[in-house]
């Protein structure tokens, strides 16, 4: 027992082979960390792209969804755009789940898209028999973008575009439109009876009796119309009555001409006429007839539209896209068609526009007039089955009676609004 007692003291004094045994020790927790690191490191790289790809399609997919052209192909969308981003795990990833759920109260109104990928990585699966799990999921909320169209369009882009006050009526159900992103950029005031299915713009809007279809705050909104040519027609022509009392009439060539003023019952052949200065007068108390004509209005020209009482009769229709078939406009046809006025942009600024209008009065088509003002007064009374007024500012007062029959589709595009889509989860 002496013997045995000594030989432990010695080896207790005996500290040569320490360091081998601690690193023995520790060699498996440094090859385990080292291991767990490595794999570590991938889960987050799986992580990082798995989401990616996921909130990369929920929102390809709530875009697709938020138009009504594309809410059909939702689920190809959110497929290809999740297909585009993934890499790595593309060898073993799962085809992702794609689904519409509801958001925040609202109804079917989010794409929720989840998907993962599995895979043994030595390390973890040597200590846990298992492969390894990462799951991705990303929810992207949307409100719907709307197409709009409008029959009336106030074109300025500051201040008030739209006043209509007094004992106006207006019956419009194809819509106002402002692009003006100010404060009123539609203004409906006094007694004012209007009518309509839309009012939109980019500003404000004033209506206390119209708030439910009033849709502020629409960026981009826009003249469709910006980019037309202006149409000319170089042949020089005048006006001139002929006959007697009564019997005086005028029938007219297209052509240009320094202003036009109606003295007498008019007939108007099909075709473009330019009013090159001066007016466009057909205010008169005489008969006036056009059809398929267009009035192209520039180098100051202005417009007084309407009767000055109730016996004459004003029958005005636009030109088709096939009477531009073989004309330097055939490639802009389809806009041009069923404009009756154009106001030349550049070569008739700030213009006074009066339209008094009667009972008789029958005038189709767009008058055009990105330079002008136009101003409805107190005695127009106007009844037309597709009529469009696209002014600077449209100003519509007293006793005035404005109705315009056009269907929704057959109006003039002002633009759209963006949808709202936004990445929740």
């Amino acid at each position: 027992m002496g013997a045995l007692g000594r030989l432990c003291s010695a080896l207790k004094r005996n500290t040569s082979g320490n360091a081998t045994m601690l690193v023995a020790i520790g060699v498996p927790s440094l090859i385990g960390g080292a291991g767990f690191a490595v794999d570590t490191a991938q889960w987050y790289m799986w992580q990082r792209e798995l989401q990616h790809s996921v909130d990369q399609a929920a929102i390809a997919g709530a875009w697709a969804l938020a138009r009504e052209a594309s809410e059909d192909t939702y689920s190809t969308r959110a497929l290809q755009e999740y297909e585009a981003n993934i890499s790595q795990t593309a060898d073993f990833d799962s085809e992702p789940s794609i689904r519409v759920a509801d958001y925040a109260g609202g109804t079917d109104n989010s794409l929720v898209v989840t998907s993962t990928a599995t895979k043994a990585l030595p390390f973890s699966s040597f200590l846990t028999g298992n492969k390894t799990t990462i799951r991705a999921t990303a929810q992207a909320s949307f409100a719907e973008g709307f197409d709009f169209n409008a029959c009336l369009v106030s074109l300025k882009e500051n201040g008030t575009g739209t006043i209509i006050g007094g004992n106006a009526t207006v019956r419009a159900q194809c819509g106002l439109a402002a692009l003006s992103c100010s404060e009123d950029a539609i203004k409906i005031d006094g007694s004012a009876d209007v009518r309509t299915d839309l009012l939109v713009a980019c500003g404000t809007i004033d209506a206390e009796d119209n708030e439910d279809i009033a849709v502020e705050g629409v960026k981009g909104l826009e003249d469709i119309y910006a980019d037309l040519e202006t149409p000319t027609n170089d042949a020089d022509r005048t006006y001139s009555c002929t006959g007697n009392g009564n019997n005086k009439q005028a029938s007219l060539l297209p052509g240009t001409y320094a202003g036009l003023v109606v003295k007498c019952t008019t007939t108007l052949s099909s075709g473009i006429y330019v009013i090159d200065g001066g007016t466009l007068d057909l205010s008169a108390n005489y008969n006036v007839t056009g059809s398929g004509v267009m009035f192209v209005l520039r180098n100051g020209a202005h417009l007084k539209l309407g009767g000055s009482g109730n016996s004459n009769s004003l029958r005005l229709t636009p030109m088709s896209a096939a009477d531009f078939v073989g004309t330097p406009y055939a490639d802009d046809a389809d806009k041009l068609s069923d404009i009756l006025i154009f106001e030349e942009r550049d070569n008739n600024p700030d213009q006074d526009h009066v339209f008094n209008g009667n009972s008789n009065s029958i005038i189709e088509g767009l008058i055009y007039l990105p330079s002008g003002n136009i101003r409805i007064n107190g005695t127009a009374d106007v009844v037309a089955q597709c009529l469009q007024i696209s002014a600077q500012t449209i100003d519509i007062r007293g006793g005035a009676f404005l109705e315009t029959l056009c269907p929704t589709d057959k109006t003039s595009s002002v633009g759209s609004s963006t949808p709202n889509i936004k990445l929740v989860a």
